[in-house]
């Protein structure tokens, strides 16, 4: 996997001009929003692990989609690949929060390498809920991408048993085997408003199809999305800070639009904002994808400060609480005594 160049320009305020417009400038900062729990497991189990073992510890794809999280840990000594393969035999690897199928794990094993699995809990209990109705002979239809890492690890549970749906308008062209016997799983990460439209038209031609146990898309995807629909209703522009192939990151920009954002932008640094981007807008809404720390949202309101934005009004929706334990190779320090972060990543 070629190495991410990173374009980021942090302190670059006074680059935007501040230009008058109608109304009162302000941001209006939704929340929740950035690193989710899954997230935060996933980063410092890469960080624990190069602690333990020392550089490099290899990652297959990106442990989370964000350029600047991935550039942060190549810095550190983090080797990112696309297969098991390309990892040395013996080598530490690190599964991403994603997810792997079946067959990547048994790659691993095959090639005596010591696996680090920073699976996202949520993104397991997907997992669990395909190989549970594939063993009772359901049909799965599995709501998501073609190509997403988390697709391609769900539907490898099931492989005989999964039809991939990417959205509402492939429902007419699906065919099962038998009617009866259907249910649904989702992607973790999706627009909850598509896939409420894709189960329904699902459920239209399917009227016995099964619902999962519980909600597949995770918390924290519902969480930002609420957020920005609240933020989007009084914004004239929204930035979302998040990388391009990060789905959530994706659906928040599409969210913001269609809940009544004139203009919606996403963006991995601060200094990717444009001039013209601000031309009449008197308000300006803020969010992050689920895989953002922290600091590029910071450098993004002093980028906008500069500009006239100094007002800062946050929007909460959500108190949001929930920690996951690392992976259990991680849980002790390098002396064998619990780690602090063990039950609940760098905590905030």
């Amino acid at each position: 996997m070629p190495r991410i160049p990173v374009k980021r320009e942090p302190g670059s305020r006074g680059r935007l001009q501040d230009i008058p417009v109608q109304g009162q400038k302000r941001v209006l900062l939704a929340a929740p929003r950035g690193y989710c729990a899954g997230v935060d497991r996933a980063v410092v189990a890469v960080e624990k692990a190069l602690e333990h073992y020392g550089a490099p510890v290899y990652v297959r794809k990106q442990i989370v989609h964000n350029v600047h999280v991935v550039s942060e840990l190549e810095q550190q000594g983090a080797i990112f690949v696309d297969e098991v393969d390309e990892v040395p035999e013996g080598a530490h690897v690190v599964f991403s929060a994603h997810g792997v199928s079946p067959a990547v794990v048994n790659a691993a094993a095959e090639r005596g390498l010591r696996a680090i699995d920073a699976t996202c809990p949520l993104v397991t209990k997907v997992h669990r809920e395909a190989v549970r109705f594939s063993r009772d002979d359901f049909e799965i239809l599995l709501i998501g991408h073609a190509g997403h890492e988390e697709v391609e690890g769900t539907a490898g549970e099931a492989p005989d048993h999964v039809t991939l749906v990417n959205g509402p308008d492939d429902v007419d062209s699906i065919v099962v085997r038998d009617p009866d016997k259907v249910v649904w799983l989702s992607q973790t990460t999706l627009s909850v408003d598509e896939t409420m439209e894709t189960v329904r038209r699902l459920r239209e031609r399917f009227p016995n199809l099964q619902d999962p146990p519980s909600d597949d898309i995770c918390y924290a995807t519902q969480n930002r999305q609420v957020a920005i629909k609240k933020v989007a209703e009084q914004a004239d522009l929204v930035i979302v800070v998040g990388s391009a192939n990060s789905s959530n990151s994706v659906r928040l920009v599409e969210v913001a639009l269609e809940y009544g954002a004139k203009a919606a932008y996403r963006i991995d640094y601060a200094s990717e904002i444009r001039q013209e981007w601000l031309d009449g807008v008197a308000t300006v809404g803020v969010t992050s994808g689920a895989s953002v720390p922290e600091v590029l949202v910071q450098e993004v309101l002093q980028e906008l400060s500069g500009a006239g934005y100094a007002a800062v009004q946050e929007v909460k929706t959500a108190e949001e609480d929930l920690m996951f334990s690392l992976p259990k190779e991680l849980r002790k320090d390098i002396t064998g005594k619990q780690d602090a972060r063990a039950l609940g990543g760098r905590g905030r």
